[in-house]
């Protein structure tokens, strides 16, 4: 397949969110996931109001996309349901990257997906997990998820939590390999495993560090303390990394970072950060060509 059907059979090939009877007096179910969109490009397009270098894009938290439902307060990096820019299609086969909020005793009916790699990291809160594969699990701060649409799944997300609203990152990546068999997993992590360093939570080996994912890109989690400093070497050249700060300041390379910007990095064969506040960042390296 070529890389331009692979990605639009990609964008429209995962479903919409559909409603759940069972679940219908608990959950919303009428926000529209990936609409069919026109595909732009194979890499990651440079948008023309945030690139501040040649190999370098700069997303900065005030500059996403916002979808308040009520229950659900989404902040999407990259175009998802109501929000379109066709300068932010991806980050190479980084897909979506969207910070949800959801209010307590809410959540996603049943839904479907397939061929995307889906990857929830809590950030606060728990959330219940039910899908068609039978695994019914509940994922909080320090977890991290992952799920192989594969052929295809549906699945449940919701808050049971009454007084408590969960936050926490929902991540999409393009597979390298389409109509695998569907799997669920997932990992506690040991968080003193992050500090002041890398620690990787998604990788392509199913026998290395973190989750797996049918893809050959590596996420890590750092909480960096002030005047701390770390470097990251690219394992590809046609990778790229895309950096997004939850909490605190850091340099990555000169380019200073606050609290929910991104950075996109490409064209580079390590990258150094450099903490100006106690920070704490996802680093997620991926291949920057589709297909």
């Amino acid at each position: 397949m070529d890389r331009k059907k692979f990605i639009k059979t990609s964008i429209l090939g995962t479903s919409i969110f559909a409603a759940s009877p069972l679940l219908a007096s608990v959950l919303d179910n009428d926000i529209d996931e990936l609409k069919p969109l026109e595909p732009v490009g194979f890499n990651h397009i440079p948008t023309t109001n945030s690139a501040v270098a040649e190999n370098a894009v700069l997303h900065t938290s005030d500059s996403r996309g916002l979808a308040d439902h009520g229950w659900l307060v989404s902040r999407h990096t990259f175009s998802f349901a109501n929000y379109h820019n066709p300068e932010r299609m991806h980050f190479g086969v980084l897909r979506v990257l969207n910070d949800d909020y959801v209010a307590e005793g809410k959540g996603f009916g049943t839904h479907p997906h397939d061929n995307m790699e889906i990857i929830s990291i809590p950030l606060s809160g728990d959330l219940e997990h039910r899908d068609s594969m039978g695994n019914v699990a509940v994922i909080k701060n320090g977890d991290v998820q992952v799920m192989s649409a594969g052929t295809g799944i549906t699945h449940s997300e919701y808050n049971k939590k009454l007084n408590k609203a969960v936050k926490f990152l929902q991540i999409w990546v393009f597979p390298n390999k389409r109509n695998v068999t569907p799997r669920y997993g997932q990992l506690t992590l040991k968080k003193e495993e992050r500090i002041n360093r890398l620690q990787q939570i998604v990788s392509p080996n199913q026998n290395d560090a973190g989750v797996w994912i049918h893809q050959n890109a590596w996420f890590y989690l750092s909480n960096l303390s002030l005047g701390k400093s770390l470097s990251h070497r690219v394992h590809a050249a046609t990778n790229g990394c895309y950096i997004f700060v939850l909490s605190g300041e850091l340099f990555v390379n000169d380019q200073l970072l606050k609290t929910r910007d991104g950075y996109g990095i490409w064209n580079t064969a390590e990258i150094h950060f450099k903490a100006s506040k106690d920070a704490e960042f996802l680093v997620m390296e991926v291949p920057m060509v589709i297909g």
